[in-house]
């Protein structure tokens, strides 16, 4: 989604991690997705391998923000959002993991679990009511770093989250997973390892959800 908001275009190597092309771990030993490789025309080698989701949205909205999702005229709000995103994802996904798998194999501690996460929710929830985004009135980092989190949450109870006490968060989520944007950001890709064949991920000018 950053990617495709900071309207950087990539070329796609679709994998199956549990048949990891040479080429992927020459470039990324850890063997963990997302890698971003960044290449120049002047340059034989990659300038720079980028390995977490959060530096490469930061790495594509550092090239292109018409959005202004960084909040670059306020020296404060960086830090902040970082902050926020780092601790959301220390402290709810694990209660997440724990809440998904007590849902697939029928564990007795699914309640405790869910509300583990509903912690977090309600956080959330109290954001929207101040704001029409997670961090502010207008759409920034937090909100594109937080929304596959949140989707997946949604989707392990659908009939409870639709009906649970966070009008505010199911609206906007609703709002990203009904726009132009999601659907081509989920488009799937043939596997690369198929045929080698070369698939560019397009960039677009009209990104607005």
């Amino acid at each position: 989604m950053a990617l495709f908001k900071a309207n950087q275009p990539v070329l796609i190597r679709a994998i199956k991690l549990n048949n990891k092309p040479p080429e992927m771990l020459l470039a990324s030993p850890k063997g963990s997705v997302p890698v971003l490789v960044v290449e120049t025309e002047d340059e034989p080698r990659p300038v720079m391998i980028i390995e977490e989701s959060l530096e490469v949205m930061l790495w594509a909205f550092s090239q292109r923000d018409d959005d202004n999702l960084l909040r670059s005229n306020d020296p404060d709000a960086l830090p902040s959002m970082v902050s926020l995103i780092a601790r959301f994802e220390s402290d709810f996904i694990p209660a997440f993991n724990a809440y998904s798998c007590a849902k697939r194999y029928h564990e007795d501690n699914l309640l405790q679990c869910r509300q583990a996460c509903e912690a977090h929710l309600i956080e959330l929830e109290a954001r929207l009511t101040q704001h029409h985004f997670l961090f502010a009135e207008q759409e920034s980092l937090v909100d594109i770093a937080l929304l596959p989190f949140l989707r997946k949450f949604a989707r392990i109870e659908k009939q409870w989250f639709r009906q649970s006490p966070y009008p505010k968060l199911r609206q906007w989520l609703n709002r990203y997973l009904q726009s132009r944007m999601f659907s081509k950001v989920m488009e799937k890709h043939e596997l690369w390892l198929d045929n080698h064949r070369p698939i560019y991920f397009a960039h677009d000018t009209n990104h607005r959800c």
